[in-house]
C-alpha cells in the first residue's frame, strides 16, 4: 500500500489530533469522532482539552462539567464512559499500552482500541469503520453485505493484510482519509484516488453500487412540542432524571405533558432533530405558568453555558433567539 501512504503524506486534512502521539488525546478524538463529522469535532476537541488537558484532570472532573462541554455532540454515554475510563486509567497508574487492555476500558470498542494502539503505540491493528469497509468493498469489487458481522470481520482481515507492520498508525489514518475525502459514498472522486489503477469496482463499473448494506431500519417520523417559558431574562428548564436511559442529568425545555397547567401561546417556529432512525419535528411554543414544580429551574442565557444542555433545547433556544449564535440550520419555519 505504498501508493496510499505516499498519497497521504503529500497532503491530507490538517486535523489537530494528527499532531500528537499522546494516547489520551488520540482517545478523546476517536471517541468524539464516533457518529460525528471531523470538522464539527474540532472546536469541541480543543475546548475539551483546554479544560481537561490530561487523563488525571478528566478523572477528577465532575460529571456535570464533562457533560456541559460535551453538549451538542450527542450520544452522551460517550462522555460518561470517557470519564469512567479515565478514572480506571488513573487508578491503574498508567495508560494501557496493548489492544486487549484498551479494549477493556468503558466505551472503547474494536475500532477505538485499534486506532489508539496503532497511532499511539505503532501496534498492527487495523481500524474498521464505514470508510474502510467502503474502500475494501470497492477495491475488491466485493458485494457482500457490510451489515453482516462475518463480512466486517473478513474485510478487517483484508485491511490488516494491506497494512503490513511497519507504519500501522499512518496506514490507518491514510485509509480513513481516503474514504472520508475521495472514496465517497456518493460521487466518489475516482480520478483522484491513489488506488484507482488496482480498483476492481472501477474496472467493472460497479463503484456506485458498492458497498452493499442490506439491513436498514425504516425511519419513523414523530412530532413533539417544546414550551418556552420566560420570566424576565430567564428561561424555565427541566433536568432529566439521573437514572434516565438517555441523556441523564441534562437540562431541557419541558413538554406540555411535563409542565402541566402551562398555557401555551403562539408558535415560535419548528426544527428537525434525528435520533437514530427517529426523525422528530419539534414545534416550539411560547408558554406561561404561575407556579412550576420543584423539578424546574430558571436560567439566564449566561448560566446556560455552565450546564449540560440538551441539543433539542439548544436548537429551540437559538430558534427563539434566547441564545446568540447562528440560526438553526434545519429550521423549518420561523414566525
Amino acid at each position: 500500500m505504498k501508493l496510499l501512504l505516499d498519497w497521504y503524506r503529500k497532503g491530507h486534512r490538517d486535523l489537530p489530533w494528527r499532531h500528537t502521539k499522546d494516547p489520551y488525546r488520540i482517545w478523546v478524538s476517536e471517541i468524539m469522532l464516533q457518529q460525528t463529522r471531523a470538522l464539527a469535532v474540532i472546536p469541541y476537541y480543543q475546548r475539551f482539552l483546554d479544560r481537561f488537558p490530561t487523563v488525571e484532570a478528566l478523572a477528577a472532573a465532575a460529571e456535570q462539567d464533562v457533560l456541559a462541554l460535551w453538549a451538542g455532540l450527542g450520544y452522551y454515554s460517550r462522555a460518561r464512559n470517557l470519564r469512567r475510563a479515565a478514572q480506571q486509567v488513573v487508578a491503574a497508574g498508567a495508560f494501557p499500552r496493548d489492544y486487549a487492555a484498551l479494549r477493556a476500558l468503558p466505551g472503547i470498542g474494536d475500532y477505538t482500541a485499534a486506532a489508539i494502539a496503532s497511532i499511539a503505540f505503532r501496534l498492527p491493528h487495523a481500524v474498521v469503520d464505514g470508510n474502510v469497509l467502503r474502500v475494501v468493498a470497492r477495491v475488491n469489487n466485493d458485494g457482500a453485505d457490510i451489515a453482516s458481522a462475518r463480512t466486517r470481520e473478513r474485510f478487517g482481515g483484508i485491511a490488516r493484510l494491506w497494512m503490513g507492520r511497519s507504519q500501522p498508525g499512518t496506514f490507518n489514518q491514510a485509509l480513513m482519509e481516503l474514504g472520508a475525502t475521495v472514496c465517497l459514498p456518493v460521487n466518489p472522486l475516482c480520478g483522484a484516488c491513489p488506488l484507482s489503477a488496482g480498483c476492481f469496482a472501477l474496472r467493472e463499473g460497479t463503484v456506485r453500487q458498492l458497498p452493499v448494506k442490506l439491513r436498514k431500519t425504516a425511519p419513523v417520523a414523530l412530532a413533539a412540542v417544546l414550551l418556552l417559558v420566560r420570566r424576565d431574562d430567564c428561561v424555565l428548564l427541566r433536568q432529566r432524571d439521573a437514572a434516565a436511559r438517555r441523556m441523564a442529568g441534562f437540562w431541557e425545555l419541558p413538554t406540555p405533558e411535563e409542565l402541566t397547567g402551562a398555557r401555551a401561546g403562539k408558535s415560535l417556529g419548528q426544527f428537525r432533530h434525528t435520533i437514530t432512525h427517529h426523525r422528530f419535528t419539534f414545534t416550539v411554543r411560547a408558554a406561561s405558568i404561575r407556579a412550576p414544580g420543584r423539578e424546574f429551574r430558571w436560567f439566564s442565557a449566561a448560566q446556560l453555558v455552565e450546564i449540560p444542555l440538551s441539543t433539542t433545547a439548544r436548537k429551540a433556544l437559538h430558534l427563539a433567539r434566547f441564545l446568540a449564535g447562528s440560526p438553526v440550520r434545519n429550521n423549518l419555519t420561523k414566525s
